[in-house]
């Protein structure tokens, strides 16, 4: 992970230079490269590498996606949204850039992702390019990105069912999720059974991170998190240990990653392993 997260983090350095406007790019510079994991870009190459691709066949594709996981977080964070001051142990981007450049920060990022997709994938067939179009364009409108948080924030306060909690997570995470190993299948030439094995996987890694996510909200601190701890609990958020009890939400964890065991058993184990090998992280992370 800490192999393909430099390379990814040289490519994404790369990829947003410092030209007029500057306030403009030193922006979507800060929170793009302010660390972070690399999970999902990582996930796009994994899968990529998984039916037989190349790392420099996904790598456009990976970057474009982290460009869209960033535009989400300065969205989200910013005052009409979740209201955060800190992402990632830094200053949220509104907080240092103010709110009207975070907001053009996140739309640049939206638009140039497909623009770094079109100008820099070669060897790969018309037809791929547009089914990769069409499901990132997908996971970020309204079937995606958007319904999730627009629903999450519309539940706040309110008596959530576990069905809409799930239906939020897995709009607002587990959808991106899904469109970095779909696409990565789908960029090193797999097929429509492929695909939709790694969509499931996708879709429980999607809730676990969630779960994960929430759990760690109300039992780590924000120094801990690199974020603003308890903030869920203090916007009356509808997160899984409010809805099921936390005992019962580290048990429903712990169910989702047996089923996302049980869709990569179909695949050669050693091509597999890198996606076990996420899902590990992800449902034992401590930030």
């Amino acid at each position: 992970m800490a192999m393909k997260a430099k390379k990814i983090n040289k490519m994404l350095d790369e990829a947003i230079p410092l030209r007029h406007p500057l306030k403009l790019n030193e922006a979507m510079r800060y929170s793009l490269l302010a660390g972070g994991k690399r999970v999902r870009p990582i996930l796009c190459i994994a899968s990529c590498e998984l039916v037989g691709g190349d790392e420099s066949l996904a790598m456009p594709i990976a970057c474009a996606i982290e460009m869209i996981h960033t535009a989400s977080l300065i969205h989200d964070d910013l005052p009409c949204m979740d209201n955060d001051d800190l992402r990632r142990g830094k200053p949220t981007n509104h907080k240092v850039f103010g709110e009207s450049t975070a907001v053009l920060a996140g739309d640049a990022f939206l638009s140039f992702a497909f623009e770094h997709i079109a100008c820099n994938t070669n060897n790969v067939s018309p037809d791929r390019l547009v089914r990769i179009f069409a499901e990132l364009s997908s996971v970020i409108g309204s079937k995606g990105l958007v319904a999730g948080q627009f629903v999450d924030i519309e539940s706040e306060g309110k008596a959530v069912s576990l069905k809409e909690l799930e239906y939020i997570h897995v709009h607002k995470t587990a959808k991106l999720l899904e469109a970095c190993v779909v696409c990565g299948v789908i960029i090193g030439g797999g097929n429509d059974n492929d695909i939709e094995k790694v969509r499931i996987y996708a879709r429980f890694i999607g809730l676990l991170f969630q779960v994960v996510d929430d759990i760690l909200d109300v039992t780590k601190s924000s120094v801990e998190l690199g974020k603003t701890a308890g903030k869920d609990l203090v916007s009356n958020k509808a997160t899984y240990p409010k809805v099921m009890g936390i005992d019962e939400a580290k048990n429903f964890a712990y169910h989702l990653m047996n089923q996302v065991v049980q869709q990569l058993a179909c695949f050669d184990t050693a091509k597999a392993a890198p996606l076990y090998h996420l899902a590990y992280c992800i449902a034992n992370r401590q930030n």
